[in-house]
């Protein structure tokens, strides 16, 4: 009897600590900013952003310069980083004549800590500016446009799969389905996928209160109908260039997929130059 007891006790211990430890991948050590709009020669103002749970949002605003209401764009950054590091994308998308607001995601830069960071947060933190933008007499509400980078390129991905009034979405960099990412972090931490690495993900969806497969950039890029751009790295060795392909080969045209040469997750050593790919592609469309 002692024994079973003894063995109920080392399982509920194990239980206890892998939910820590799930529960601890999910916060955020993030960097802080190393750059403003500032250092790009880019007029902005700071601002605050509410967001959900009543949580406050960092943001930086760099209005277009325009005579009359102007399209505007959305940029949200990957896990761990900042809206300072899509600094570099903003000034081409300035020059085309867009409106871009940069959001420090929740338990990101300078935003609000929250219990958690997931894909789907980093979602409703992109509707979040969404919605402020849609509130501006400066901007038009009908030519919105949103880019997300990472886990903000398959959030931004999730939105335009929800809303219809996305004009256009840029995803870079995204992984394909949760499932995926988390077998491959578990492969990492030699944890066999049958029965712990299973079990995990579902309690991983229950966390974070969705499942996997309603969420997966596979399944939600179908439910897009406005122009999307999938951008990856040729050298991306953190989420393999078959994630963006398997992403596009499930798309509504006229869906755009650009593999990039010479360039990691992060995005190519000339981020300014990709930024000018990326006006190219998005402001006629926001301008029409």
């Amino acid at each position: 009897m002692n024994g079973i007891a003894v063995l109920i006790a080392v399982f509920l211990a194990g239980l206890f600590c892998l939910r820590w430890a799930i529960h601890r991948g999910f916060r955020i050590v993030g960097e802080m900013p190393t750059a403003t709009p500032a250092d790009f020669a880019l007029p902005y103002r700071q601002l605050q952003v509410v967001t959900a749970n009543g949580k406050i949002l960092f943001a930086w605003m760099i209005a277009a310069d325009s005579a009359g209401p102007a399209p505007a764009i959305v940029l949200m950054h990957g896990w761990g980083a900042n809206a300072a590091t899509l600094l570099p994308l903003a000034a081409p998308l300035h020059r085309a004549g867009l409106s871009v607001l940069l959001l420090d995601a929740r338990n990101h830069g300078q935003s609000d800590a929250d219990s958690f960071s997931s894909m789907p947060r980093f979602a409703e933190d992109i509707e979040a500016g969404l919605d402020w933008l849609k509130h501006q007499p400066d901007i038009d509400a009908g030519r919105l446009g949103l880019i997300g980078h990472s886990v903000g390129g398959a959030a931004a991905l999730l939105v335009g799969s929800r809303r219809n009034d996305v004009a256009a979405i840029v995803s870079l960099s995204a992984f394909d389905h949760p499932e995926r990412v988390m077998r491959q972090t578990l492969a990492r931490a030699h944890i066999p996928y049958r029965p712990f690495g299973w079990l995990i993900c579902r309690y991983v969806e229950r966390v974070i209160g969705h499942r996997f497969d309603h969420i997966a950039p596979v399944n939600t890029i179908g439910k897009i109908h406005c122009p999307v751009l999938i951008g990856h790295g040729a050298d991306d060795t953190l989420v393999p260039c078959a994630a963006a392909r398997a992403i596009h080969a499930r798309a509504n045209p006229p869906t755009e997929l650009h593999i990039l040469a010479d360039s990691t997750h992060e995005g190519p050593a000339d981020l300014q130059g990709l930024g000018e790919e990326l006006a190219r592609f998005i402001a006629p469309i926001l301008r029409r």
